[in-house]
């Protein structure tokens, strides 16, 4: 058992050793409490700058398209996902590289040697990033398309691998709703190119096939009248952004001829303006007596088939006293004879 003397000893040297080193560890605590004050501050103080920027973008964005086009191209719900994404990210890689380096600094405080613990992160996440490099992948495409701004909620895209409605945009999958209603999960990554349906216009043909006799004036002057009527008809005159134009001939066949259609309609929009103007020609062309053909159709000029010409010919068996009906009958057994003797 110690003594009262060696318990005395052992509090007097702690006391000296407290007393020697307190302001060292007063400097160090300062020091520590110090580096996580003006991190926190300094955290708190760029996620609201980078909150103000996001919105500001946004304002300014919607505020510059103003148009109708711009009010297509960027709606609420898809400049709240964007600014939502974006100000996620921005955030977070200013809060992972303020508390790391603030973590580093209070190692450092207490004579921590770091240069093995920054190569072993370093050799970490050199295999992180071989072993997740899909999810990497994933991510930083998704990251430059919400940045680039290549589509977003409600454009209808081709992302090659699948094609529909965007309905969520996120930095590692974005989600498609097919035309049949499936929902397609699809992953940045693989997107290797991307066509979205819903920027800018978009162009409905309508190709209209008539008999090669035809009246090409009467032709032109019946879709310029169907054109202008329908560009002065509600709901069309809002979907159509240009004027109905008759291009002309676009190809002259044996028996007929094909007249292309074409306007500039609202961005997704194109095959509604495609059906209306097929419905309304088809009208046009038959009160106008305006013959349209398509495919195999025989012409009106060929004469009606004969009814009969599918029957067989009649047959010279059917006449019993002909040679032909003769040789063809059984022969008559012989007549038997008698004999007398």
């Amino acid at each position: 058992m110690p003594s009262l003397e060696d318990a005395h000893e052992s509090a007097t040297n702690a006391a000296g050793w407290v007393e020697q080193n307190w302001s060292t560890w007063l400097a160090i605590g300062l020091q520590v409490l110090l580096i996580v004050v003006i991190a926190t501050v300094l955290r708190i103080a760029v996620r609201r700058a980078i909150t103000k920027l996001i919105d500001r973008m946004s304002r300014t964005e919607q505020s510059a398209d103003g148009s109708a086009l711009g009010g297509l191209l960027v709606n609420l719900e898809r400049r709240r996902q964007r600014s939502q994404a974006i100000g996620s990210v921005l955030r977070s890689v200013a809060s992972f590289l303020i508390m790391g380096t603030a973590a580093l600094m209070i190692l450092s405080a207490f004579n921590i040697n770091l240069a093995p613990l920054l190569a072993s992160a370093g050799v970490a996440g050199v295999a992180i990033g071989f072993g997740a490099r899909n999810l990497v992948t994933d991510f930083l495409s998704g990251v430059f398309m919400i940045l680039e701004d290549q589509y977003g909620v409600g454009d209808t895209i081709d992302a090659g691998v699948a094609s529909g409605e965007v309905i969520e945009v996120g930095l590692r999958v974005t989600k498609l709703r097919g035309d049949g209603g499936e929902i397609w999960y699809v992953r940045n990554g693989e997107v290797k190119r991307i066509g979205n349906l819903s920027q800018g216009w978009a162009t409905a043909n309508v190709d209209v096939t008539v008999h090669a006799g035809e009246d090409l004036d009467k032709v032109k002057a019946t879709l310029d009248e169907v054109a202008e009527k329908m560009s002065a008809e509600e709901p069309w005159n809002e979907l159509l952004w240009g004027p109905i134009e008759v291009l002309g001939l676009d190809s002259v066949l044996l028996d007929s001829m094909v007249v292309r259609v074409t306007a500039k309609t609202m961005p997704g929009k194109s095959l509604t303006v495609e059906r209306e103007l097929r419905w309304r020609v088809k009208r046009a062309f038959d009160a106008a007596h305006i013959r349209i053909v398509g495919g195999a159709t025989a012409s009106p000029e060929e004469q009606p088939a004969d009814p009969t010409a599918g029957m067989a010919a009649p047959s010279v068996y059917a006449n019993a006293t002909s040679p032909q009906s003769a040789a063809a009958s059984p022969l008559a057994p012989p007549a038997p004879t008698s004999t007398t003797k």
